[in-house]
C-alpha cells in the first residue's frame, strides 16, 4: 500500500472516529435526559429503563468500533495497516475500502466469527 492510499485511509478513519465520538456524546446526553425524567407510573419507569439500556447498548457497540479504529490508526503509523493480524497476509484493498478498521483478511474474519459463535 502506498503513502497516498494510507493517507486516504487515515483520513477516512479519523472522520469516522469523530462521527462516533459525536454520536457517543449525543447518546450520553440522551441517556442522562432519560435518567433525569420523572417517571409517573410503573409503565413509564419500565419504558425509561428500556430506553436507557438501549441507548447504552448502542454506545457499547460504538465504543468497540472506536477501539478498532484506534488500533487501525496505530497500524498505519507502524506501517502494517494492510496486514492481517491473524495470518500476516495482505488484507484486500476492497475490504479496507469498505471496512478500514478491519484487523483480519476476509478468510480470517470468517474463522474468528465462527469461533466466536461456538
Amino acid at each position: 500500500m502506498n503513502k497516498k492510499e494510507r493517507d486516504q485511509h487515515k483520513t477516512k478513519l479519523l472522520k469516522k472516529k469523530e462521527e462516533i465520538i459525536h454520536k457517543l456524546r449525543e447518546t450520553f446526553n440522551e441517556s442522562k435526559e432519560v435518567e433525569s425524567g420523572i417517571a409517573q407510573d410503573l409503565v413509564d419507569k419500565a419504558e425509561s429503563s428500556y430506553t436507557k439500556e438501549f441507548l447504552l447498548t448502542l454506545s457499547n457497540a460504538e465504543r468497540e468500533r472506536l477501539f478498532l479504529i484506534d488500533e487501525a490508526l496505530k497500524r498505519i503509523d507502524k506501517g502494517d495497516f494492510s496486514i492481517c493480524q491473524m495470518c500476516q497476509k495482505n488484507i484486500s484493498k476492497k475490504r479496507l475500502d469498505v471496512v478500514p478498521w478491519a484487523r483480519y483478511c476476509i478468510n480470517c474474519q470468517a474463522k474468528a466469527e465462527e469461533e466466536e459463535s461456538l
